[in-house]
């Protein structure tokens, strides 16, 4: 049966199943059942008038203790120390989290991954401790094919299958199929489907999918991008999502052999600087950005984002885009604000990213600035790049090396990419990331074009804007009401660095 073909039970309605189905089969801890019960059984008690009645009642009530208690430790066997946090409001629920592997599975959880390398990338952790928690064997991920990305390369096209397995074989169950038996239950057409909701808590996945996979077996996510949230959760559960992030997640021998050697060539000038321009034709068409375009260029990429099925299709204003930050800059941009930020002229730069829309007019002024410009095209011969050259998410790993080795990273779009690799790059030992302020920077550009700033005073401005937006240590900013909107976990993973090095919470 075609793993994209899977019929669908259902979409959400989270309702229709009660928190009391799990209650005598739950494999995590929730706390505080014997604590609740003892303090209903005082009162009764105390009302008491015979003090031999009281005796007996008493007897009943520890007695009941007792076994409480001793149904409890059974219960808890499976959890160790369990660490609990305190809840910071309704969506940040407590919870606890086992230290040390005790397996009994609950089922197994199939999971579709789509968008990007980095989307695909930074799901995958976050489904390895969602099936840990609930104590469910999860199946190596199924990699979506999108066209937009025309990349039909499957997880163990990309990263170390064997190594993903064994890395974390103490911590939870993978298997790169279903067992035969579950693998006919599929085959016949019986599959549970669902969409976990955004950032969703703990809590969420106890109440609402542990029992469906209870009653089904087998539940298949179709979708798990940014499916966990990214604060209010235990440390030990955010230090996981690093372990699998940078230590299981190990791209493939060919991939990983090809990117360093990229990184050792670049590396005999000494210092390089990856710079991830984001300007290629479809990103200027996603993000509806034509500062710089003729009015033919204009309407190609406007036609090609018509063209695009879910894209939006409403008219965009590209002036008010750029003005809030929204657009990535324009490789004439980008060459005014690397030469303000101070980057000697003769600094290899390595350009990241797929093709420059009109490469050759966009980025002349680029290459006058700085003409120690390369590219994975211009450094490896065509035999070398040929077997990745078809998939865009084996070329994106090439890049996503280079990033990493690199001295200082660039990113002129906050993307997926740009993200992640900073917070692996803050893992690394806070390596320098410049994450620009793009709403500001176009103002001072457009006030140093007008000549109503000199370059001195234009270049003084872009370094005080962007002191502190270098990589180092800082906290992630919350906002539990609108977890989409606040600091993603994997582009500052807090948890996983040096405590040392964190500034304090005041």
């Amino acid at each position: 049966m075609e793993w994209r073909n899977m019929d669908k039970q259902t979409k959400s309605g989270y309702s229709d199943y009660e928190e009391s189905e799990v209650a005598d089969i739950i494999e995590v801890n929730h706390a505080g059942i014997g604590g609740i019960k003892t303090e209903k059984m005082k009162p009764i008690a105390a009302r008491q008038p015979c003090p031999s009645a009281c005796v007996k009642i008493w007897v009943v009530v520890v007695s009941n203790t007792l076994l409480i208690l001793w149904v409890c430790s059974l219960q808890l066997a499976t959890l160790d120390d369990n660490k609990m946090m305190a809840a910071k409001s309704a969506f940040y629920s407590p919870y606890s989290f086992p230290s040390q592997r005790v397996y009994k599975n609950n089922g197994y959880l199939i999971i579709f991954i789509g968008g990007g390398l980095n989307q695909k990338r930074n799901a995958v952790p976050d489904m390895v401790v969602v099936a840990r928690y609930l104590n469910v064997t999860l199946i190596v991920p199924k990699l979506v094919y999108d066209p937009y990305w025309n990349d039909s390369s499957k997880f163990e096209d990309i990263f170390d299958v064997n190594h993903f397995i064994t890395s974390l074989k103490d911590e939870v169950r993978i298997l790169k199929e279903l067992p035969p038996e579950q693998k006919r239950k599929v085959d016949s057409g019986s599959l549970y489907s669902m969409v976990p909701i955004s950032f969703a808590s703990l809590d969420y996945y106890y109440h609402k999918v542990l029992p469906r996979i209870l009653r089904h077996e087998i539940v298949l996510f179709n979708l798990t991008n940014g499916r966990l949230a990214n604060n209010g959760l235990p440390e030990e559960l955010q230090r996981m999502r690093c372990r699998v992030n940078y230590k299981a997640l190990r791209f493939t021998q060919p991939i990983d052999e090809t990117g360093r050697k990229i990184a050792t060539i670049l590396r005999e000038n000494e210092t390089f600087v990856v710079l991830h321009l984001r300007y290629e034709k479809d990103m200027i068409a996603f993000t509806s950005c034509t500062e710089g375009l003729t009015k033919e260029e204009a309407a190609d990429v406007k036609q090609l984002r018509y063209s695009r099925e879910g894209w939006n299709h409403k008219p965009i204003s590209s002036k008010r885009q750029r003005e809030r930050g929204s657009c990535p800059l324009t490789p004439e941009e980008t060459a005014l604000v690397i030469q303000a930020l101070g980057i000697d002229r003769n600094t290899t730069i390595y350009i990241a990213g797929g093709e420059i829309y009109h490469k050759e007019k966009r980025m002349a002024a680029m290459a006058a600035a700085y003409p120690n410009l390369v590219t994975k095209e211009s450094m490896l011969k065509p035999e070398e790049l040929k077997p990745f050259l078809k998939h865009a998410d084996q070329m994106a790993a090439l890049d996503y090396i280079v990033a990493l080795e690199s001295d200082i990273y660039v990113p002129t779009y906050r993307g997926n990419m740009a993200k992640a690799v900073e917070g692996h790059r803050r893992y690394l030992g806070f390596k320098t990331t410049i994450s620009l302020n793009t709403s500001i920077l176009v103002s001072l550009i457009d006030h140093y074009r007008n000549e109503t700033l000199s370059w001195d005073e234009f270049s003084l401005l872009v370094k005080k804007s962007h002191e502190d937006r270098t990589g180092k240590p800082a906290r992630r900013n919350e906002i539990p009401e609108n977890p989409g909107q606040e600091d993603y976990f994997y582009s500052n993973p807090q948890e996983c660095l040096a405590a040392s090095a964190l500034p304090s919470i005041h």
